[in-house]
């Protein structure tokens, strides 16, 4: 049974869904900076950190999983 939507679909929009947490990584990075607060600004700072972690491994592991679903189709049809 064919899929009604395709696999690479479903990556590129979860893809795109970790580069938006990597940008609200960075956006909460800046505001860390601009708190007076030493414990407020260490919290939000590694907070941040953490967020673009995870979503830039996230963002390389659905590219990856694209690369390679790519990859498959176009042995399968040689």
């Amino acid at each position: 049974m064919e899929r009604i939507i395709p696999l690479w679909v479903v990556q590129v929009i979860l893809a795109f869904i970790a580069l938006f947490f990597v940008l609200f990584g960075v956006n909460l990075l800046y505001m860390a900076y601009q708190i007076n607060d030493p414990f407020s600004f260490i919290m939000t700072f590694f907070s941040s950190n953490l967020i673009i972690l995870i979503g830039t491994v996230l963002f390389i592991s659905f590219i990856l999983k694209i690369y390679r679903g790519f990859n498959k189709n176009t042995d399968k049809k040689e």
